[in-house]
């Protein structure tokens, strides 16, 4: 019987190299997996600093309607006023810096206006889907139904809390119509 190999070859020759492709497709899978799970990870990083600057936000616009006279509180026109409130003669600021938007990158932000012009909430200009579909805080309880990113709305309304003062104290002086009018 003839042989096919040629002198001085044995049948295990091509083992190696079969091993080798073999291990390069293993890390070629690997690698294609890790890539999936680290833009999962990464999404969902972005999504906790989406929350936690939304909040940001909040409380900025709460500082500032809080820190207006009592019979006149007002809403910022822009946020740079949250920056600098040009209501008092001296430097004060509601929030430390105008945050860049996480999911899109820009330092552009959507702004919902009151009656009176004045920015009641801000939300994401993002168009994705959020992966986050529960375990919300109480003021962001709407955001499950959420269907994109700009459906996570971060108002003052929504972190309005009726005082603690008894059965029968007002609730916070912020109101729906307190929004509607300035």
């Amino acid at each position: 019987m003839k042989s096919f190999l040629r002198p001085g070859r044995s049948p295990q020759s091509g083992f190696t190299y079969m091993g080798v492709l073999f291990v390069l497709a293993l890390i070629g899978v690997s690698s294609a997996a890790a890539s999936v799970v680290g833009h999962i990870v990464s999404k969902r990083d972005r999504e906790a600093e989406l929350l936690f600057i939304g909040a940001e936000f909040q409380r900025a616009l709460r500082s500032y309607y809080d820190a207006g006279p009592p019979r006149a509180r007002s809403l910022p026109q822009s946020l740079e006023e949250l920056l600098r409130d040009p209501r008092f003669p001296g430097v004060r600021r509601h929030l430390r810096k105008l945050y860049l938007d996480p999911m899109t990158g820009s330092g552009n932000w959507g702004l919902d206006r009151a009656a009176n012009g004045g920015i009641a909430g801000v939300f994401s200009l993002s168009s994705a889907a959020p992966m986050k579909r529960a375990n919300f805080t109480q003021e962001q309880a709407g955001f499950m139904q959420a269907r994109m990113y700009s459906d996570w709305r971060f108002s003052l309304a929504s972190a309005v809390r009726p005082s603690s003062g008894g059965p029968n104290s007002p609730a916070h002086p912020l109101s729906a119509a307190a929004l509607a009018g300035g």
